[in-house]
């Protein structure tokens, strides 16, 4: 079982991410099967066999929550020594040499990367071209959203 480096920030999202899902979204998909079964026949039942299709999602979802948070190298960023270079956890401006517009990015784990708000999977492609750099000059046409 290999680990995963994951920020102290990425981890609570997802232990709440769990408590949610085990506390809230699965009580209430519960709910909708067993009053979908009070509507009779299953074999016809699409309110039924969408609730069932909804807790088959959600058990799995949780299953790959409570594998990422055992396999978890939690990272405190803050100790990380980068000398100069970017790391695990840095956070990197990129700019764009045609247009000169600046996007600044946060190198990150996968349960945590979401280019909308800026966070980068450390080993997407871009995430691996830039660990272990120094300052670096990319040749971006565009950003990505």
């Amino acid at each position: 079982m290999e680990k995963e480096p994951i920020t102290i920030n990425g981890l609570e999202k997802l232990k709440k991410e769990l408590e949610h899902l085990k506390n809230i979204k699965r009580p209430d998909i519960i709910k909708a099967i067993a009053e979908a079964r009070s509507h009779g026949d299953l074999k016809e039942n699409a309110e039924y066999h969408a609730a069932k299709e909804q807790q088959a999602l959600l058990e799995g979802r949780i299953v790959e929550i409570n594998d990422t948070i055992a396999r978890a190298n939690v990272i405190d960023i803050k100790k990380i020594e980068n000398k100069g270079k970017v790391v695990f956890g840095s956070t990197v401006d990129l700019i764009n040499v045609e247009t000169k517009e600046k996007k600044t990015y946060k190198i990150v784990g996968k349960d945590e990367a979401n280019i909308k708000e800026n966070l980068i999977y450390f080993k997407s492609p871009l995430g691996k071209e830039l660990i272990g750099k120094s300052k670096i000059k990319l040749r971006i046409k565009s950003f990505f959203c």
